[in-house]
């Protein structure tokens, strides 16, 4: 479908799975803008990962309309969260598992 600039009305692009850049090209091609609640400043977003969009792929909207979408990072590319400094620290020492001591009577097996 071909749409021109007189066209009133877009059709929402799947964005989801495109790269940052790859969704604002797109975007910006059908004459939509692209915001992203989830990031501060959406221009500096480069190599994430669309995982969300708002409106829906083939929603009809009318130009210049803002179509909300989501960032993930790539495979590979982080995302699993902080894990360091852990404050306070744990105890030292933990559980221990009680172990017998070889040639405790009580682990001989009799036999019959």
């Amino acid at each position: 479908m071909h749409i021109s600039r007189k066209t009133p009305e877009v059709c929402v692009p799947r964005l989801v799975g495109l790269m940052a850049v790859d969704a604002r090209e797109t975007a910006r091609a059908r004459g939509l803008l692209l915001t992203t609640p989830d990031r501060p400043e959406p221009p500096l977003a480069v190599v994430d990962y669309v995982v969300r969009q708002y409106p829906q792929p083939g929603a009809e909207v009318p130009r210049d309309s803002m179509v909300y979408v989501w960032f993930d990072f790539g495979p590979g590319e982080g995302g699993g969260g902080v894990h360091e400094p852990r404050i306070p620290r744990p105890p030292r020492g933990g559980p221990q598992r009680e172990l017998d001591e070889p040639g405790d009577p009580s682990m001989v097996l009799s036999s019959p």
